[in-house]
């Protein structure tokens, strides 16, 4: 539901508090009164761009956390989860479009003010702002909703906030375009398994020899962890294979296309018919895939992706995309923002065929989407989108 519907069920009492948010100059009995005053203001671009630039970083990001996803409704539970995963540790800065005015409030009442909101304080604040509604009815009435212009107009003005940070490029001279690269791999996966005993070790990952045979038939080289040194990563045997190697690998094993037995690996059917030919979707599931692998050590992977799509249209250097999205991710162990904004988003969405690498000779590292990539995160799969262009 949009806004306007959203209005229209909620009490008086509520509407009465976004009136005052919004200084609404109404009726403040009547309910249509206070329904069309804050339509009326809402809707005027100064007031809504007000709001977003008063709000303090970790608003922004528990605001980011509800922009993307196709769900509808949110628990309680879930809103105070996303608070909490919004706070980094770091005092919360306000993101000002203009310098503070000086205030001749007490001491006292400014320490008061930058105290942090406690989540459910935060989640009355979004609702108070008309940003967040309980349902109606029923069991609804324990959900939250977000109107649905209203997130369309979240994320169209913190895109013009975000893009107009970054630095925009013409096309680098040389650059990597992985597209269609780990579908070949995995295909490449299999078939060396299908024609060859592979032995595990007792911890259940392939002995060096194989690994370092089945790198050298992929189209992308890696090298194995260096032996001894610190290894981080996320998957099934991170510690023993390279990033997109370990990626590939898991995505077989989670697909049942391999089989780990005490001291071998082996071939399933399942296996053996991917083996055959390719699967209808493959990139869209494998992009998926990487999703819920993911989003465990990176709980707004789905947003920050969504970000990279819509910022990246154009070519625009890493380190103007890392200003813009760094605030917005959140450390995980060993990997501070920056290593995972680079090596476990950018690289693998290079890897997954979404995001072109290039050097660029006067700014450095560059990027930008791939077509295939722009489809598969906007939810057009590439088959529909062939469809369409025949057409």
């Amino acid at each position: 539901m949009n806004l306007s519907d959203m209005l229209g069920y909620a009490d008086i009492q509520q509407l009465s508090r976004i009136a005052d948010v919004y200084r609404c100059e109404c009726n403040g009995h009547s309910k249509n009164d206070l329904i069309q005053s804050i339509l009326s203001t809402v809707s005027r671009k100064d007031v809504f761009e007000a709001q977003i630039s008063s709000m303090k970083l970790e608003d922004l990001r528990f605001l980011n956390s509800l922009l993307f996803e196709a769900r509808s409704s949110y628990s309680l539970e879930d809103l105070i989860a996303r608070v909490q995963l919004s706070r980094f540790g770091e005092e919360s800065a306000k993101v000002e479009v203009e310098p503070p005015k000086k205030s001749k409030r007490s001491k006292k009442n400014a320490e008061t003010d930058n105290k942090p909101l406690s989540p459910r304080e935060m989640i009355a604040n979004f609702k108070h702002r008309g940003w967040l509604f309980n349902g109606f009815s029923g069991p609804s009435r324990y959900l939250f909703q977000v109107p649905n212009d209203l997130k369309t107009r979240f994320r169209e003005t913190l895109a013009k906030r975000f893009a107009a940070e970054l630095q925009y490029t013409d096309e680098p001279p040389v650059y990597r375009d992985e597209q269609l690269l780990i579908h070949d791999d995995v295909t490449q996966f299999l078939h060396y398994i299908y024609h060859n005993e592979v032995q595990l070790t007792a911890d259940g990952s392939m002995y060096k020899r194989f690994t370092l045979q089945l790198l050298d038939r992929f189209g992308v080289q890696e090298e194995l962890p260096a032996k001894g040194a610190w290894r981080f990563g996320y998957g099934k045997h991170f510690n023993h294979y390279p990033n997109r190697f370990s990626f590939i690998y898991d995505y077989c094993f989670s697909n049942q296309y391999i089989n780990e037995n005490q001291t071998s690996l082996t071939l399933s059917a399942a296996g053996e018919e991917r083996l055959a030919s390719k699967p209808a979707g493959e990139a869209e599931q494998i992009y998926r895939y990487w999703l819920k692998l993911y989003k465990g050590p990176v709980s707004n992977l789905l947003s920050l992706v969504h970000w990279m799509s819509a910022l990246a249209e154009q070519w625009v250097t890493v380190e103007s995309l890392r200003k813009v999205l760094v605030p917005y991710i959140k450390p995980y162990y060993y990997d501070d923002a920056n290593t995972i904004l680079e090596q476990r988003i950018m690289s693998m969405m290079v890897h997954l065929g979404l995001l072109r690498l290039g050097e660029h000779p006067l700014f450095g590292a560059v990027v930008r989407m791939t077509k295939a990539g722009r489809a598969i995160i906007s939810g057009v799969s590439l088959d529909e989108q062939k469809q369409m262009t025949l057409k």
